[in-house]
């Protein structure tokens, strides 16, 4: 979030144009709160690579955390009940509170990214793991919906499908751009978890970097190209909506509000959108887009935090982009690299489209 202290901004007269496909869902007004941000970030809010330490990122569980989640998965064994009407609350998890509670200082006061190592996965089958995992997941923020369906636990895994229309990346083992989930959403959740449980045999390399440096490396280079992304552009959806609704959404990458910049990035989504609404993409909108991919993939803004077995890695979708590389997975299919996930989300409502 940036600092209100320095929340200058300038004032778009430029009305954004009409979405230029009849049936596409409208996000623009976000971009037409009419104010750009026109100075650089500072601090926990623009960091580079070598400005975090990974290790800083890691929270590990101590010995009264482990013995209540131990007493926790005991308990959910014993008593059989379904996963999501699971409370924290119905449990004696204070040492559990107590790193979660430090998790979220660093996800909303610090870089952004916050890893709880980690879950005793040898002794806990997989359904058990989830459970446990649903349950103290709730001490972060409110879960919310992460599928049109309603699904609030998701799998993240290779089903062997192509990446394409109604098939998400996390469904596949394809390379993952810079992004913030959800970014063709009517509402993007505030954070992400995941919970490992296998890890890829080779690659599924997790990268990370602050949308506010992205933004100030455009506004110094690019700022013809940002300008660009202050207005809006086609997402494709991914099939994530009603069987009527529009395939495509009409939002602009970033908005800023005069206190907070909020980033909708996936440039993979933006290109497949044009080609999904059967519209070229006009010059202006490609440059943009070719000037976010280059300033994203740029080593020094990035730093990598591989997610091992067992832990449980969070970050603020809104201040953090990540990334992840192209896996191989194990021929056993009882191996396959395993992720679960968890959106969080406090405002509107706890439905997929908020």
């Amino acid at each position: 979030m940036a600092n209100p202290d320095d929340a200058r901004g300038e004032t778009d007269t430029m009305t954004p144009p009409p979405p230029p496909v009849a049936a596409c869902l409208d996000l623009s007004a976000e971009a037409a709160r009419g104010r750009r941000l026109t100075h650089s970030a500072s601090g926990a809010d623009a960091w580079l690579g070598s400005d975090v330490d990974p290790a800083s990122c890691i929270l590990t569980l101590g010995d009264a955390a482990l013995d209540e989640i131990e007493a926790l998965a005991d308990r959910i064994r014993a008593a059989p009940h379904p996963v999501l009407l699971r409370s924290p609350d119905d449990h004696p998890l204070e040492a559990v509170r107590e790193v979660y509670a430090r998790a979220r200082a660093i996800l909303d006061h610090g870089v952004g990214i916050a890893v709880i190592d980690r879950l005793p996965l040898d002794r806990l089958d997989d359904d058990t793991a989830r459970a446990v995992f649903w349950t103290i997941g709730r001490l972060l923020a409110r879960p919310v919906a992460q599928k049109w369906d309603g699904t609030m636990l998701y799998d993240v895994t290779d089903t062997g499908r192509a990446y394409g229309y109604g098939v998400r990346g996390s469904w596949t083992n394809a390379e993952l751009v810079f992004h913030t989930d959800n970014a063709f959403g009517a509402s993007m959740p505030r954070y992400v978890g995941l919970l490992c449980i296998r890890p890829a045999v080779e690659g599924g390399i997790s990268r990370f970097c602050s949308l506010h440096s992205v933004h100030d490396r455009l506004l110094e280079r690019f700022p013809r190209e940002l300008d660009r992304l202050y207005r809006p552009m086609l997402f494709d959806r991914q099939a994530e909506h009603a069987l009527d609704a529009p395939p495509v959404a009409w939002a602009s990458v970033f908005s800023f509000d005069g206190v907070r910049l909020l980033a909708r990035t996936n440039t993979s989504l933006i290109r497949k959108g044009y080609a999904v609404a059967g519209v070229p993409m006009d010059d202006d909108t490609r440059c943009a887009v070719e000037a976010l991919e280059q300033v994203v993939g740029e080593e020094d803004l990035r730093f990598e935090l591989p997610i091992e077995r067992g832990q449980l890695q969070y970050l603020d979708n809104h201040r953090v982009a990540h990334y992840r590389s192209t896996f191989a997975d194990s021929g056993d299919s009882s191996a396959k690299r395993l992720l679960v996930r968890m959106w969080h989300r406090d405002e509107g409502l706890q439905t997929y489209e908020g």
